[in-house]
Formats: C-alpha cells, structure tokens, sequence
C-alpha cells in the first residue's frame, strides 16, 4: 500500500508539469474524486465483460490491466466496433459496451434493460494516414476540408454540366499538389480504405465530412456503417491500419494511437480556423473546449472552433444500464467506471506510451457529467457506487 501512495504521488508530480500542456482537469495536479479505489471491495463481481469500439482498445488494454492490479477485478473486452457494442449492451449480452458513435433515440428505446447511459471515457482523434514510401522523412501531408472529402468520394466527386468538376483520384493531382509540393512527381492512383464494420470511428470521420462537404453530406451522409462511394473494406481501426501498411499508395482513417503503433504518419487537417493541425493530446482537447456538453453526453465535437483545434475529433463512452440487476457486477462496473473517468484519466496525462498518447484526458467538465451519471446507476432504485466516494466529490 505504501508503494502506491509513493507512485500515485509521483504520478501527481508529473501531472502538474504536464497541466501546462494538457488544458484538462489537472489545473493542481490531481482530480477530484481520484485515489478512492485502492483495492478490492467486499461483495463485488471479480469479472466483466464488455464489447464494443476498436477506438479505444490501446488504452483500455492498459486500464484494464492497471485495474485487475488494484482490484483483482477481471474485465474481458472485445474490441468488435461500436456497432457489436451497441447491439451487446442493447440484447443484453455484455456487461457493458463500448461506442465512439452515440446510440441513436431509437437504439435507445429498442434496448432490452431499460435507460443506458453515455460514459464518457476519454478523446481522441481520427487521422487520415497513408502509405506513401517515396515521402519517408519528410513532412507529413497536408488536406482541406475540400480534398480530403474529394478523396474519399473518389469517381463518386466528379461533376458535369454547366460546372465540371474532376474527381479527386491520383496523388499528383494539382488540388493536392497545391499544399503539398512533395505529391507532384507521384503519378499514382490513391487506394481508398474504410471500415467494414458499424463503427464509431467511422461516424465521426463521416460526421465531419458531412459537416465540411455538402457534396459528402448529400451522396452518403454520416453514420457508424454508410455506403462508401469507393475504397476496399476492413474490419476495425487495426484492419484498416494494417490494409494501409501493406498497400502502397493508400489512404485510410484510424485513430491516432494506431498510426502511431503501426509506424504510419498521421496527416494534417486545416480546421475551421484555416490552420492545418495535427491530432496531439493538446489539439484534440482543444476542439473539446468550451463545447456545451449536454448531461446525458451524447455529443459530436466535429469541426469545432478554435486555432488549435484538431477537426476530427470525438469521445469515446462505455455504455450502461441505468437500472442493475446484478448487485455484484454492478458494483464491480460502476467502480471501474469511476476509476476510468478520475484516475484513468491522470494515466493518460502521465503516459510515456507515445500509443497512449494518442488519446485525451477528458476536460474537467466531461468529468464531472460523468460522475452524475455515474451516481444513477442503481440496483432495486438504491445508488450502487459507494457512499464515501459520492461524499468525496460532493464537499
């Protein structure tokens, strides 16, 4: 016990120098409602199970082994996309899933156990990532709004009549030459690679592109699953990853953390702003700022304003019963949960894993709609998270 209290410390030390980078809840160095779970709790279930969004499963792959350390609790978890996770958390077949993509009103009504509620865990950003051997070294690629909704439209962008247009589907191409000098001796057809799956990673790479193109708003719209106009399919962020390190002269959409694990480089997007930025933590937590977070958290951040603001980004949530039935496992979860979004939350910060890094701490107001969200799961209309960690935010 004595060597947690020392790590935890060294841990809060190393958070006050990282809150001049990271514009989150760690203003002192430590979050309210964090260094409450220690160990194990009598009557808790020793293990979950849970399924849902390849987004986030790096950190999760973390989280989940720092908790079993703590707790002992056991936690399963099935990176099969958001789309898997809404339909185990709706057929009640996990313990809780896992989205990047909210449930729609009517997912929420067709689910078996009643009111679920949106967690959110932590943010990140989707990148355009590539393989284009000839440009190893140099600075990464640059995309407007324009080009990158005209790539992933492929033949689907061209237009004729009064006011032609040509698709957007070689490298050299002079709209992409025009930020990006190094393309102009690439005389390439781009590969186009998006997800097979219901994914919430893909509703926020859509998402975007419907809020900066009326031309991708029109033809396909946004979703966790559309009808792609082009491009080759694969299953999760580590399939998509994967299909674009073997393909040369491709362009897919992952989250950053898989780029970074699968030595791909990440693209530069311009945002609202007309600045072309890269997804860092700082940059994804700045297109979260000063957003009107609504108290059940359903929320896109998409194309959001500010200089710094990285544009394609977006939260991750566990999905959960309001109402428990199980008294053990909903114990169990709900103090996972609350250990996630306070302590888990500092374990971003901290990270040295440049995989890790790929994600966002939550901001401090995403912290505390989380807690109240937290507070209403109930077994039998009785709070189930403990009262002493309740009490503790409260004062």
């Amino acid at each position: 016990m004595q060597h947690k209290r020392i790590l935890w410390v060294r841990l809060v030390s190393l958070a006050v120098i990282l809150a001049v980078v990271v514009p989150v809840a760690f203003a002192q160095g430590e979050i309210p409602g964090s260094g409450l779970i220690t160990g194990p709790a009598d009557g808790e279930a020793k293990t979950l199970n849970g399924a849902g969004a390849t987004f986030p499963k790096p950190l999760y792959d973390q989280w989940i082994a720092a908790y079993n350390t703590l707790t002992g609790v056991q936690i399963n978890y099935q990176a099969i996309g958001s789309g898997g996770g809404i339909q185990g958390i709706s057929d009640q077949s996990v313990d809780f899933g896992a989205s990047d993509g909210a449930m729609t009103d009517d997912q929420l009504a067709q689910a078996k156990g009643g009111p679920i509620l949106h967690i959110p865990m932590a943010l990140g950003g989707v990148v355009p990532t590539y393989n284009l051997t000839e440009l190893q070294g140099q600075d990464v690629l640059k995309f407007t709004p324009e080009t990158l909704a005209l790539v992933f439209l492929g033949e689907a962008g061209r237009i004729t009549g009064d006011n032609p247009r040509d698709p957007l589907i070689k490298w050299n191409d002079s709209r992409l030459v025009a930020d990006n000098p190094q393309l102009a001796n690439i005389d390439k057809y781009i590969v186009v690679v998006h997800r097979s799956d219901s994914s919430g990673t893909t509703n926020i790479w859509t998402s975007y592109l419907s809020a900066v193109s009326t031309d991708w708003a029109d033809l396909v719209g946004f979703g966790n699953a559309v009808d792609w106009p082009t491009g080759i399919g694969a299953r999760g962020n580590p399939g998509v990853a994967g299909n674009v390190a073997q393909t040369p002269y491709s362009i897919g959409y992952v989250e950053q953390g898989y780029a970074v694990a699968n030595n791909l480089p990440a693209a530069a997007v311009q945002n609202k702003s007309g600045n072309f930025v890269t997804a860092s933590q700082e940059t994804v937590s700045a297109a979260a700022a000063g957003v009107d977070l609504p108290d059940d958290m359903r929320v896109k951040i998409v194309n959001a304003d500010g200089a710094n603001a990285y544009p394609i980004s977006g939260f991750t949530w566990l999905l959960v019963y309001e109402n428990q039935t199980d008294a053990a496992k909903a114990l169990a979860l709900t103090r996972y949960v609350w250990w996630a979004t306070h302590d888990g939350q500092m374990f971003i910060a901290t990270s040295e894993d440049p995989v890790v890094q790929g994600y966002s701490p939550l901001p401090e107001p995403a912290i505390k709609k989380a807690e109240t969200l937290i507070m209403k799961i109930n077994v039998n209309g009785q709070q189930v998270l403990p009262q002493d960690i309740a009490n503790a935010v409260k004062q």
